[in-house]
């Protein structure tokens, strides 16, 4: 029996402890998307207590908490002490056994407090005081977390609109870690309520200094803000989507559509179609210019519980994974850009891992020979950021594509505290290529190549898609 999360934790053959340990384990971090606040890295904020750094804006813990029968109080209540909350936390985790959540607890316990006992009602308390005096000393502040884990990039996700006064002044300031935007330009295409959409466009023209009535301009406004993006450093774009949009129209039909629902109108489902996929077009354009890379998260129903959503608003813990028929949309998305010679770039990120065959098969029908891997199966995402999500994006990745050629983990946290997830990542790469090793399927000849690949998906090769 071994013990529980030694050393050689999910390594399970010889081979994979090697690769681990002499190849994955020291390669720096590139977290190429993330949702860190920008602002708690320039200013390096300096947390209040375990429970703000652990539990604050983390819904995969809220649900589970929930599920256990924990109030709502004591995951989003402001009538409950942090102590309250970490108690019901630890009361929590004794019935996470199998769930990611007890491996993560007790991997970031472990890296960043140097805390190896296991969570539980009867240690809660010894924990929650022992990290809080940790968290008092500045090697624990947002820009210590970053020292410790050995990042070198992180891309935070930002509005177009959004001013990145916080990645100025981190840049300005000396930091050593690079903190780069992120363009995420979601609201620019939601038109399903004219009076927001109204709103933002009025924003963009406001930071743009773009005077905005017409389809026309509202591309000049976020072609002026891209610009301003790419200026600090910015090189890669983000897309949250149920699904692909990739619907005919014309360009009189765009202009006219805008007018309508800028004027208040709302609009047709077929027009609010046609609208997302002429702006999805627009922002593979923009980003092929200028050389970025292109990511689309899609496959998520969001806010499905619309009594806890009027009650707490998004990203509280209420969606899950959608069932979308997507390929043909996506197919011909990639091919509009592509026929004008103008894709990108670009990584694919599905929510249901029944699609992991379908985007697997779909990077190979858009590579050109011009960047290794120019089109990317992404990382196991939200749900599927897990061993088992993981292995089966690998597994179908390596089957159907190139795995040596993969651009490996991300964090796609808010949490100063997520990244033990490229541990967690790593272990399972070597784990599953170590298997294959030990099990006669890739040659001992080979080892030199086998720990390169390691190496490259753990860092060289989102250095170098990135050019970072």
């Amino acid at each position: 029996m071994k013990n529980f999360m030694d050393e050689n934790f999910l390594l399970q053959t010889e081979t994979a402890q090697k690769l681990y340990h002499e190849h994955a384990a020291k390669m720096p971090i590139i977290d190429y998307h993330c949702h860190l606040i920008p602002q708690m890295v320039a200013e390096d904020y300096q947390f209040k207590s375990l429970t703000e750094i652990w539990l604050g804006g983390d819904h995969y813990k809220w649900r589970a908490m929930r599920t256990n029968g924990v109030d709502e109080r004591f995951c989003t209540g402001k009538d409950t002490t942090d102590w309250e909350k970490f108690e019901k936390w630890a009361e929590t985790v004794p019935y996470t056994f199998r769930n990611p959540l007890y491996h993560w607890t007790h991997l970031e316990l472990k890296t960043a407090f140097g805390i190896d006992k296991i969570l539980n009602p009867k240690t809660a308390r010894e924990i929650y005081d022992e990290c809080n005096e940790k968290l008092k000393q500045p090697e624990y502040s947002a820009r210590g977390m970053m020292r410790r884990y050995h990042v070198e990039v992180v891309c935070t996700t930002d509005d177009p609109v959004d001013s990145l006064e916080y990645h100025i002044k981190t840049r300005e300031s000396g930091f050593e870690i690079k903190m780069l935007p992120t363009w995420r330009p979601d609201k620019a295409m939601a038109v399903e309520v004219p009076a927001d959409f109204r709103a933002y466009v009025e924003k963009l023209a406001e930071v743009s200094g773009v005077t905005v009535s017409t389809f026309d301009d509202m591309i000049a406004a976020l072609r002026k803000r891209h610009d301003f993006f790419a200026e600090q450093g910015c090189k890669l774009s983000d897309h949250g989507i149920e699904e692909f949009y990739a619907e005919d129209y014309t360009d009189a039909e765009i202009r006219a559509i805008f007018n309508k629902v800028y004027g208040g109108t709302e609009l047709t489902k077929e027009e609010i179609l046609k609208f997302k996929s002429a702006m999805l077009v627009v922002f593979g354009e923009m980003d092929y210019e200028k050389g970025w890379t292109q990511q689309f998260h899609y496959g998520a129903i969001r806010n499905n519980n619309s009594k806890m959503f009027k009650l707490l608003g998004p990203d509280t813990g209420f969606d899950s994974i959608g069932e979308f028929t997507t390929a043909k949309a996506m197919a011909k998305f990639l091919d509009r850009l592509n026929s004008e010679g103008k894709l990108t770039k670009t990584i694919l990120y599905n929510l249901n891992p029944c699609a992991n065959e379908v985007i697997a098969t779909m990077l190979g029908n858009f590579q050109d020979g011009t960047v290794a891997g120019k089109i990317q199966f992404g990382s196991g995402w939200w749900f599927l950021d897990q061993k088992d999500g993981m292995e089966k994006q690998m597994n179908a990745l390596s089957v159907l594509g190139l795995l040596s050629r993969f651009v490996g983990m991300l964090t796609d946290s808010r949490s100063f505290l997520s990244y033990p997830r490229h541990e967690y990542f790593r272990r399972t790469l070597c784990n599953l290529v170590g298997r294959d090793v030990e099990n006669g399927e890739i040659p001992v000849s080979e080892m030199e190549r086998v720990n390169q690949m390691i190496e490259d998906i753990s860092y060289y090769n989102a250095k170098k898609f990135f050019q970072f």
